[in-house]
Formats: C-alpha cells, structure tokens, sequence
C-alpha cells in the first residue's frame, strides 16, 4: 500500500521498478551533491511509495531508473512505518562473521537465493537534509543496507552466487517475465 500522506495531500506516485536484466542495474550510480536537493526531495517520496506498493523493505535509486546513490528502507519495526533514508553510503567497516539467509530483490521478482553476508556492518551517509550520520547496524538492517548498496554499483544479489545457480535464477526470470 502506497505510503500514507498527510492530511490534505495525496500520496506520492509510484514508480516503474526495473527489472532485470535493465541495463541501469549494471551502472555506478553518482554522488548526490548539494545541487541534487531538489530532485532528492521529490525522488524520496516516491522511492518510498515504490518501495511499500511492491512491497519491500528497501529500494535503491538504480531500481527506479535514476543513478543517484540513494537507498530508502524501512524494516517497520513493530509493525509500523519507520522510513530511513540514506545518501552517499560508504561501507566503513563489516564484521568478518557472516549470516546466510535467504535474499529476494524487487529487480529480480519471485527469485530467492541464500546468501552469505556479514553480520554486522557500519556505515556512512548523508541524510536528506543533508547531515553526515554512522549507524552500526546487525542482523536484517545490515543485509538490507549491503544489498540496497550493492545496486548502488550496478550488483544484483544474484552476482554474489555461483555462475551456475546465478544464470538459473536468471533465467527463470527471463521465462516468467516472458510469461511462458
């Protein structure tokens, strides 16, 4: 369900979700700098309406067509809506303890693979005003960072597989999206 509006104004707009194989998922998306703002403002809401029509717990700026790094998540946490946003991530430090657990990716519908990643991860990033921020993050928020970061240079889940499951999921994508 598109995410809620304030009062008086209507939700924002979705926005086509790419899938694979796109060839904007393979591209470096460019810092976001100051001259950005006023694309990011409107970009956001729109990621998020995106994100929770699909549904999903995060979408980065490539899926939507647009090569700016730019990541919105949300875990909703108890059930409730509690967005981040995140701009210009770099990946500080990751834990050499890793987790395997099963990824999907909305560029990639109904495919799942498990994949190993690291436990726990810091990161840096701007917010949407623009203010420098670290989180440490475990568990499902730092999957979830690392995977919406790895679109951010042009990586699906499916490049951290064996060539061999890789091209499977990919072309079981390519028969459903042919509909055969």
């Amino acid at each position: 369900m598109p995410q809620a509006a304030a009062a008086g104004t209507l939700p924002a707009p979705t926005l086509p979700i790419l899938i694979a194989p796109h060839p904007a998922l393979r591209g470096k998306a460019r810092a976001v700098l100051p001259a950005d703002a006023p694309t990011v403002a409107e970009l956001v809401p729109r990621m998020l309406a995106t994100m929770y029509a699909a549904p999903g717990i995060g979408l980065a700026a490539p899926q939507v067509g647009v090569a700016l790094r730019v990541v919105v998540l949300d875990l909703q946490p108890e059930g409730k809506r509690a967005p981040m946003v995140v701009i210009n991530p770099e990946l500080l430090s990751a834990s050499r303890e890793t987790e395997v657990r099963e990824e999907g990716c909305l560029s990639l519908p109904n495919q799942y693979a498990d994949l190993a990643r690291p436990v726990s991860v810091t990161v840096r990033f701007q917010d949407q005003a623009g203010a420098r921020r670290q989180i440490d993050a475990d568990g499902l928020l730092a999957r979830c960072l690392q995977h919406e970061m790895d679109h951010l240079d042009g990586v699906l889940f499916v490049d951290h597989l064996s060539a061999l499951r890789r091209n499977m999921i990919l072309r079981k994508l390519a028969k459903e999206q042919r509909g055969s």
